[in-house]
């Protein structure tokens, strides 16, 4: 079981295989979560914004789940499942099946059509709680794209309430306020944040990250991960700087053109070729080209060649 002990590092945040036609590559994906698995990277997790949770039927959400499951527990690694939906039911009948597939843990965000009001945030996650047992739950704090932002003290008063809760992905929270927010919330929670603040904030109490660039190169992340349990500040700020700049200048133009979230996530895990997902998301929502991905390979080559070598060592 994942505890607040173990539930740390780099985890994958994997997306899905589509089809020219939309439909579920299966197999494309299961070779994917395999990779990673083999890579021996700590943790694999689908069903957010890069799993694109918001374009599936509750049946393919279920057979992505079951091959997820599957392919982790052959290979002994811990998968956590996103499981958001805009209303508490949906929500609790996508966390039973994903824990009686076999979830290590689920992720959930605040449902975000309407705004949920302040009295009814911890009852959500009481309710959510309740059917699961004891399976840990993450808290997606996911920025602009829900209406309510869930305050140091209310993420503390649900963890208070609700002590499965005990897992948060990104602080929704003003830049020159997130270190001190890191350091109060790490003393209930592991928080897991983007790989460019593992620096910055892993002094602060961040013990991991839901990772794209993890599958761009696993070696250096995994080394990153090292470095972060080892305190190895220096280094470390070295590799977060490089982060830094692929995500606001080598993937710019990308999201200037209107490309976001699992759209860069398939152009990174593309790059250096470690996964063999199409760059394909669901309709409406535009995606990467090949001529894309050639371009931003083209900048890494000039830029950062090490993240193109999967054979990286240190």
């Amino acid at each position: 079981m994942l505890t607040k002990e173990n539930f740390k590092g780099i985890w994958a945040g994997v997306p899905i295989a589509w089809n020219e036609d939309e439909t579920f590559d299966e197999k494309t994906y299961r070779k994917d979560i395999e990779n990673c698995c083999m890579a021996g990277i700590s943790g694999i997790y689908t069903g957010g914004t890069t799993g694109e949770f918001y374009a599936q039927e509750f049946e393919e959400f279920c057979r992505i789940t079951e091959v997820t499951v599957k392919e982790c527990k052959n290979a002994k690694v811990p998968v956590m499942i996103g499981c958001t939906s805009t209303y508490t039911k949906g929500v609790i009948r996508k966390a039973i099946y994903a824990v009686e597939t076999g979830a290590d843990a689920i992720q959930i965000a605040l449902p975000f059509w309407l705004t949920v009001p302040d009295e009814c945030v911890v009852s959500f996650f009481y309710d959510v709680a309740k059917e699961i047992g004891k399976t840990p739950i993450s808290i997606y704090c996911a920025g602009d794209r829900m209406k309510k932002n869930l305050s140091v003290d209310m993420l503390l008063q649900i963890n208070k309430e609700v002590p499965t809760v005990f897992h948060v992905k990104g602080l929704n929270v003003p830049e020159d306020e997130r270190r001190d927010a890191c350091f109060k919330l790490s003393r209930s929670y592991n928080i897991f944040v983007g790989e460019h603040l593992l620096c910055e904030l892993g002094m602060y109490g961040a013990v991991g990250s839901c990772s794209s660039f993890v599958y761009l190169n696993p070696p250096i992340l995994l080394h990153m991960e090292k470095l972060l349990f080892e305190r190895k500040w220096d280094e470390l700020g070295t590799w977060c700087s490089k982060i830094r700049a692929i995500i606001f200048e080598g993937l710019m133009p990308f999201a200037k053109k209107g490309c976001e979230d699992s759209a860069i996530d398939r152009l990174l895990g593309r790059a250096a070729g470690f996964l063999k997902t199409s760059l394909r998301c669901r309709s409406p929502y535009p995606f990467c080209t090949e001529k894309d991905l050639e371009t931003f390979r083209r900048w890494l080559e000039k830029n950062f060649p090490e993240f193109l070598n999967l054979r990286w060592k240190v």
